[in-house]
């Protein structure tokens, strides 16, 4: 045996035998991974599975033992995966056709029913993806475009997810947000017929606005004028000799004031009646 081992093929199959069994039964587990230890098919036990609020360098990762050739390592990663849209057209309620690129973040919080539903980390990425745009597509068929411009879009963003959420807790996932990255008209004719819409839509309710206070406004003056008549009636009611005084000296203003045409002559009879506050009666 001595002898054999110093036979340099003999001792190099030897060391590399030992690095295989090795390798075949100690397996570190870093920090972003978790394992799922399969035996002949079967999973039997996860390493370093996620945990909500753990800390870094206090989770399970680190060396452990496995049985060689019988046990084999499925690696899922603990860290937060994103499952990007293709772009889609989605026809939104005031009938624009809106080219959305949106994408999902997401952690795997299950490794064994995501092992057992999907296998692998990319079939749950192939899984989630059409279902992001359909919920998408669902949504935004919902809403109007200006609604992707306001607060609403918070709102919508939540919608989508929850939707999401649920086809993801089928396959040990969990989504923790959804993003529109862009939502752009078409370009071309759409666009410029889209812009020329909204533009008359905002004309209309520019008019609308205009044509409700102006009616406001005459409303207000016809208040206020009626109050004013009510409480001139009420004044001159108590003393109607001012009054006729006061109307003569409003008449004779407008009739001889400075602003009238000077061209114009006045001829009247000393005795007419329009002249009576001048002899004192």
């Amino acid at each position: 045996m001595v002898n054999a081992l110093r036979n340099p093929v003999t001792l190099a199959l030897v060391l590399l035998g030992l690095v295989i069994l090795i390798g075949s039964t100690v397996s570190i587990v870093p920090e972003t991974r978790q394992a799922v230890i399969v035996r002949f098919g079967e999973p039997v036990r996860i390493l370093n599975p996620y945990k909500p609020g753990e800390n870094f360098g206090q989770t399970g990762a680190g060396p452990y033992l496995r049985i060689p050739f019988a046990e084999q390592i499925v690696w899922i990663d603990k860290r937060i995966q994103s499952v990007e849209m293709e772009r889609q057209q989605v026809l939104s309620t005031d009938q624009l056709r809106l080219q959305v690129d949106a994408f999902a973040r997401y952690r795997i919080t299950n490794p064994l029913r995501m092992y057992i539903a999907a296998g692998t980390e990319q079939r749950v990425e192939d899984a989630l993806r059409p279902i992001l745009g359909s919920a998408l597509r669902n949504e935004l068929g919902k809403r109007t475009f200006a609604a992707l411009l306001s607060a609403e879009r918070g709102q919508v963003m939540n919608n989508i997810e929850s939707g999401l959420n649920r086809v993801a807790k089928q396959y040990g996932a969990e989504v923790i947000d959804v993003r529109i990255k862009r939502a752009d008209l078409p370009d071309g004719t759409p666009l410029q017929s889209a812009f020329q819409r909204m533009r008359t839509a905002r004309q209309q309710e520019a008019l609308t606005i205009r044509a409700q206070g102006e009616k406001q406004a005459q409303i207000i003056r016809a208040e206020a004028d009626a109050k004013a008549a009510q409480v001139y009636a009420a004044s001159f009611g108590k003393a109607p000799q001012f009054y006729e005084f006061y109307r003569a000296m409003q008449a004779y203003r407008r009739t001889f004031s400075k602003d009238n045409d000077s061209s114009t002559s006045i001829i009247l009879s000393p005795n007419n009646e329009f002249l009576r506050e001048f002899r004192g009666q």
